[in-house]
């Protein structure tokens, strides 16, 4: 694999959204910007998995917040992004746009 560090797809709209967010980030924010901006459905299962997947990794960090009595004295979970999350980033960012580079006037073709 090199140094490089791959995204899926999801994971990548993951990482972008909790950046959006900045200090707000938790779950059902992260699934309402990820909606918000692709029209995506997200259950919230698959983006717990997920988040637990990209902590892993090293891309994401969490936290707890103070228990919550609107979420049955729960806390909230909030996530922001690493530094080696933001360089997973820069770097699938730079990928995509390197492949679509030329690709507009084919895209546009009838």
């Amino acid at each position: 694999m090199g140094g490089k560090l791959y995204l899926g797809e999801f994971e990548h709209m993951v990482l972008a959204a909790v950046l959006r967010l900045g200090e707000g980030a938790y779950g059902a924010a992260v699934i309402k910007e990820i909606r918000s901006g692709t029209g995506r459905r997200v259950p919230s299962g698959s983006l717990s998995v997920t988040l637990d997947r990209l902590e892993r990794k090293g891309y994401l960090e969490s936290r707890l917040g103070q228990p919550d009595s609107n979420r049955g004295g729960r806390p909230k979970r909030f996530v922001a992004v690493t530094q080696k999350g933001l360089q997973a980033l820069r770097e699938a960012r730079s990928a995509m746009l390197s492949l679509w580079s030329g690709l507009e006037r084919r895209l546009d073709e009838s």
